[in-house]
């Protein structure tokens, strides 16, 4: 038997394997717009898909396991988006102004699945999945960044970084509640409460 044809059995298995687990994110990405979270069962996730209900359970053990997995991939995709926002600001307002609206703007687009409403209730992330660490030192490596460059202010930048991130998955859940959306208002209200939270902020030396 040639090497060629000993690996190809292996190389399609893990190819279905990722498209079955793809195909119940999309499913599910659809089933949270078109229901809501809350409303949505994993019933309702396969019957999006052509997989048997035990298939689903070779991949996932629950819809919250989806949700995160949603999620793991969201913040596989925005971060370069962050990364673009800190390399092409022109101050440290333009860099917080500029990540909120992006943020806001993926959101917005991440929850809006063929012209579905956009789904309103969600539950929080959890931020200690690789994919979400990965999102925080992004952020704070751009807030690290306007420190040492004396654009902002010598705070806690860990502190910072955290503070941030938390008020941008509030206010975008709070925006998500609206219609419709108002990205640049949600952004101007979020760069302000940082930039005149900081003026009360201890320094550090």
């Amino acid at each position: 038997m040639s090497d060629t044809a000993a690996v190809e059995p292996i190389g399609k298995r893990e190819r279905t394997k990722v498209a079955n687990r793809q195909a119940i994110l999309v499913a599910a990405r659809r089933v949270f717009a078109q229901l809501g979270y809350e409303a949505a069962t994993v019933r309702d996730i396969i019957r999006g898909t052509e997989l048997a209900s035990g298939t689903f359970y070779n991949y996932f053990r629950s819809k919250e396991e989806v949700f995160e997995a949603l999620a793991d991939d969201g913040a596989r995709r925005f971060r370069p988006i962050l990364r673009h926002a800190r390399e092409h600001a022109h101050s440290f307002e333009d860099y917080l102004r500029s990540a909120f609206i992006a943020y806001f703007r993926f959101i917005v687009e991440d929850n809006s699945v063929e012209g579905l409403p956009i789904e309103q209730r969600r539950p929080h992330v959890r931020l200690d999945t690789p994919e979400m660490m990965a999102v925080y030192q992004e952020v704070r490596q751009g807030l690290e960044d306007a420190i040492a460059h004396g654009d902002a202010p010598r705070v806690d930048a860990d502190y910072l970084a955290c503070a941030c991130i938390g008020i941008a998955q509030e206010l975008g859940s709070a925006m998500l509640r609206r219609s419709p959306p108002d990205i640049d208002t949600a952004a101007a209200f979020a760069t302000g409460l940082i930039l005149k939270g900081l003026e009360g902020a201890p320094r550090q030396s």
